[in-house]
Formats: C-alpha cells, structure tokens, sequence
C-alpha cells in the first residue's frame, strides 16, 4: 500500500494530500516511522533539540471562550488572574533581584534563555499594556529572547489599538518581541472551527496574520491540534495550508503537533492515543517538506512517548517550561518543568545527540 510513496519519500519528492491520508490510514506503523525518521535524518543528522526556557501567562482572562479550552475564565470568575508587569518580571526572576547598574545582566537568574508568553484576551488591558510588558521584560532581562503572542492575539491587539497588523507587529517587534509561537491555529477547518471555536479568528485570518509577521521579518512556529471532533482529511487540509504559506514566505521554524486533552472542557471525548500521536509526528515530518523541524511537546504527549516521537519524525521535545497552565487546565498528566539534565537524559535514552539550542535553533551545546 505504501510502496509508491515510500519511493518518492525515499527521493525527496513531495507527497500529495491524498498520499498523506494514506499515511494516515495505514496500519503499517513501522514504515511510516521509517519513512519519517529517514526525513527527520536527511535534515537534522541524529540530533535531537531542547531549550532552556519558562512559559508565563499574563492571565486566563478572555473574551472568547472556545469549547475545547479549560483555561479561560471571565473577569470575577472563580480560578480567574491577572499578572501585574512586575509580577511578571518577579516570575521571570525567579524570585531574585535583577541585575543593577554595572552588574552582569543574563539571559534570567536561573539561566533559560528564552520566555514564552501567551495568554487570554484581555477585555481591558490596551495595546500599550504589552507594550509595556515587552519593553520591560527586556530592559530587566536583555540577552533574554521573548518569544510571545499567538496570532489570536495579535489580531486582537491590531483591533483594540486600531492599528494595521503590519503597524502592530512592528510596534511588538520595536519593544522586544523576538518570534512568535504558533498557538491558536487549532484546525483551520471551517466546519470544525465553528464548532470549536465560533468567536476565535478563522483559519484564514491565522494564515494572514502569521504571513504579516514573516513579512515584518518575525519567524514563528505552526501549530495543528488534534484529536478532538475533526477527521484526518481536516488534518491533512491543515498540513496543506501550512505547507503552501511557508512557500511563499519561509518563516515557519518548527511545526508542533498539540494533542487535545478533554478535561473541563465543553465538548469533552477522550486523550489522543499513543499510536495517533505518533502517526501524527511522522505523516507531519514527512508531508512538511519545507519546515526544519518538528517538535514533539512533551507537555502534551507525556516523557515516554515524546522520546519514541523522536524516532518518528520528531526533532525538538521543547524544553524545561518550569510552568504550564492550559494544557494541565484540561487535564496534562505530566508535571509542569523538567530540568535540561532530564531532557538530556530523554533523548539520549531514545538514541538520539542532545543538543541544547537558542530560539533560532543555533547549537549552545552538544551532549555527547
């Protein structure tokens, strides 16, 4: 079934959405893995990445509310937050002072290198507010990357502060921001989207958002979340629309596949399975011939099958995170942080080099 285009995989030619549905349908998992790890070699050698970093959420607060999240809450609701920018930068800090006048300044106290922000849609909070947390969080942390907002949220923040998407993104870009994440993409399927997620922007609006920050010269990721009311052609569809926008603009880094969860959610069902999120890993790896890597979220997917994703297709498990609240919101199984010496450990255990990156995949360290 999967001899034709095991030889064009095997060629480096690209597959079409119909013989990636294939892919997905087969039950011949040791071939698709296969396949996926010969891609995964042919760009990333053994490599395997992970990044020292913290996840924050300036708050749960948001005007919409999509049925598959467990995170938003409305103002006054019970489990509702909202940080302060100095609560932020304390977070950030872990609790130490920052740096003074004459004093070496790092990437953070506690050496990550990279933060990631994204939040709810503040219905109060205007423009200037993260502004104003950009700005600040690099002038107490400079060498720190950021890399925060999903395209919903730049969306929002282009309508609250009635600015073009190129003006707002700039202004983002101006005050600090280093690249996006590739959050809110969900299924771009018109059908599924509706049902999921009625209020959040249509798939087509994520495309031209995330095309507006490549073109400003802000790389970001790509995001697919799976598992929940959609079919594998939705996916495939997906998959396509990512493929065809880094065509034209080059500016996707890594694809993550995100596994739904379903506790506290409104349309609830069941946790993905370890065979689904495997194939997954590999008909991604082998359909986006254009993305450098694909990273399997070991949030998402748990520690084991996160190391047996990187030997189907995978190359980056993430990183330490040190806090995560939306996907633990609808019921992650996992803890919130690993240390870089335990993802070291993970990806050694599965054969792999671990090599520690920047946000931009620039090697810091091998692990031999």
């Amino acid at each position: 079934m999967l001899s034709g285009i095991r030889e064009k995989v095997l060629a480096g030619k690209r597959i079409t959405e119909e013989e990636a549905l294939r892919l997905y349908e087969t039950d011949d998992i040791f071939t698709l893995g296969a396949l996926a790890s010969h891609v995964a070699g042919k760009k990333n050698g053994r490599k395997a990445y992970f990044i020292r970093n913290r996840h924050i959420n300036p708050t749960n607060i948001c005007v919409n509310r999509c049925k598959f999240c467990a995170f938003s809450r409305s103002q006054g609701q019970e489990g509702a937050f909202e940080l302060t920018i100095d609560e932020i930068i304390e977070k950030i800090g872990g609790g130490q002072k920052t740096a003074g006048r004459g004093q070496k300044k790092t990437a953070a106290p506690h050496g990550f290198s990279e933060v990631h922000i994204v939040g709810g849609l503040h219905p109060e909070w205007p423009f200037e507010h993260y502004l104003n947390m950009i700005s600040a969080i690099k002038k107490h942390f400079p060498k720190l990357h950021i890399k925060a907002f999903t395209a919903v949220e730049i969306d929002y923040f282009s309508k609250i502060s009635g600015r073009s998407l190129n003006d707002t993104l700039t202004a983002l870009k101006k005050n600090g921001l280093g690249s996006m994440p590739g959050g809110g993409a969900e299924i771009f399927s018109e059908g599924i989207r509706n049902q999921l997620c009625p209020e959040k922007i249509p798939g087509d609006r994520w495309i031209e958002v995330m095309e507006a920050a490549h073109r400003v010269g802000i790389r970001t990721n790509a995001t697919m979340l799976y598992g929940h009311i959609e079919n594998l052609a939705d996916r495939v569809d997906h998959l396509s629309r990512l493929r065809s926008l880094q065509d034209k603009t080059k500016g996707f880094q890594a694809f993550i596949p995100l596994a739904y969860h379903p506790k506290n959610t409104e349309i609830e069902g069941s946790y993905t399975s370890g065979i689904d999120d495997l194939k997954t890993a590999a008909v991604s790896r082998i359909f986006l011939d254009n993305f450098a890597h694909i990273k399997a979220y070991w949030i998402m997917l748990g520690e084991k099958i996160s190391q047996l994703a990187l030997m189907f297709g995978a190359d980056d498990i993430d990183g330490t995170i040190i806090e995560e609240k939306i996907t633990h919101s609808a019921g992650g199984m996992t803890g919130e942080k690993l240390t870089a010496e335990q993802l070291v450990n993970l990806i050694q255990k599965a054969g792999k080099t671990a090599v520690e990156r920047d946000s931009f995949y620039k090697t810091v360290r091998t692990y031999r």
